[in-house]
């Protein structure tokens, strides 16, 4: 089963739960609008994706990511997401995804600028503040989206920040932007072992992936009094029983240190030997409370589900969990927080910035965070009742939710 085809069946599942027939959501399970674009850059050609999955709700909102895998397989399934992220959180917006089919790696700075202007030249007519509002993703970040801003705002003759977020601060940024997505999944995660009963401080973390979620996310977690004791990226990663130093090893990660050569553990300055290496997927099956996948898709899989160990599993990567062994962990009674709650953060954020630009004006920061967190525990309390309520998973009542709102 494809991603997409397994959001399908969520939505169908959904769907039956809250008592709807298939032909009520019919026009959610095909984007509205596929635009695909080829140009030449210093003679090869590069392709590029916009899905715009639906804009019931509001102008389509969805990050740019620059891969040599991206693909529009990739980015219809990521466009349908954002649709039902936008929806949990209730924004006013619709879903959408895309990119480009590039290694960032082989170009120059100034050559990816001009690569991005490329394309923002053939999407310009589909893109803007009451259109579709692209941010960072995989690749890209608060200059790519200054690129965008400046490029476009050229095409329309106007400076427009709004048709972007994920900003730098000083060109209409948003406070909060860059740890929104890491705080969001700890404000949901407080909120599910409320129903063990649990305090921070009696569980263990793993986490996959150590970039701008990941790292945020172990920082919150490691202030919030959880014990964060494995962290693995790409090429792996170190675990310490005790717990590791999330501040050195954040400090250390951006001197460009390699993880799996890296120990900070909260005994101190303890070796390397201290401390146990750690491959990538392996981290997830660590003896822990807690696993969270932050990094790339199907992590949790047919082939590693028996041997996951944790009783909570906080989906922080799109997609982290395929169905099957979601289907089955759930028989094993493992709570799975899914990506549409547990990383909507960002995107609830990117709203704030949206609004901000719309409005002219500068929202301080603990506004933004306070915001954020109210609106994180009231989609959490909705997602619970209406578990409840249809006896479903979190993800069921998570599309349920979204149904509601959509429909």
């Amino acid at each position: 089963m494809t991603s997409y085809q397994t959001f399908i069946s969520n939505l169908e599942k959904a769907g039956e739960k809250l008592g709807k027939k298939p032909v009520d959501f019919e026009e959610l399970k095909i984007p509205e609008r596929i635009i695909e674009v080829n140009f030449l850059f210093k003679g090869e050609i590069i392709t590029g994706w916009r899905v715009q999955h639906n804009s019931k709700l509001g102008p389509y909102k969805g990050g740019f990511r620059y891969h040599p895998d991206m693909n529009l397989s990739e980015a219809k399934t990521l466009a349908a997401l954002m649709t039902m992220k936008c929806a949990v959180m209730d924004l006013p917006f619709g879903g959408a995804k895309g990119g480009l089919r590039i290694n960032p790696a082989k170009y120059t700075k100034e050559e990816l600028k001009k690569i991005t202007e490329l394309f923002i030249q053939r999407i310009a007519d589909f893109i803007g503040p009451n259109k579709d509002i692209p941010a960072p993703d995989v690749n890209t970040n608060s200059e790519t989206m200054g690129w965008i801003e400046r490029e476009y705002s050229k095409i329309v003759g106007k400076k427009i920040p709004a048709v972007v977020t994920g900003k730098a601060i000083g060109a209409g940024g948003s406070e909060g932007r860059e740890e929104a997505t890491g705080l969001g999944g700890a404000i949901i995660l407080d909120e599910a072992i409320k129903i063990f009963k649990k305090n921070p401080q009696d569980l263990t973390v793993a986490i996959q992936g150590f970039g701008n979620v990941g790292m945020h996310l172990a920082r919150e977690l490691d202030q919030r009094g959880y014990k964060v004791v494995a962290i693995a990226e790409a090429n792996g990663g170190t675990y310490h029983q005790n717990g590791l130093d999330i501040q050195q090893t954040m400090k250390a990660t951006m001197k460009r240190e390699i993880l799996k050569h890296t120990c900070y553990c909260k005994e101190g300055n303890c070796s390397l030997a201290d401390c146990k290496l750690v491959d990538a997927d392996k981290v997830l099956e660590q003896k822990v409370d807690i696993v969270v996948p932050a990094a790339i898709d199907n992590q949790i899989n047919m082939h590693n589900m028996k041997r996951i160990k944790a009783k909570i599993i906080l989906e922080m990567a799109n997609n982290g969990i395929t169905q099957e062994a979601e289907e089955f962990l759930q028989k094993n009674k493992v709570m799975i927080i899914p990506d549409v709650l547990a990383n909507a953060g960002g995107v609830t954020v990117s709203y704030f910035e949206w609004k901000q630009n719309m409005e002219k004006k500068q929202w301080e920061k603990a506004r933004i965070l306070t915001q954020l967190e109210e609106m994180m525990k009231s989609s959490w309390d909705k997602v619970i009742a209406l578990s409840k309520q249809h006896n479903a998973s979190l993800r069921e009542a998570s599309y349920i939710l979204a149904l509601d709102r959509l429909l």
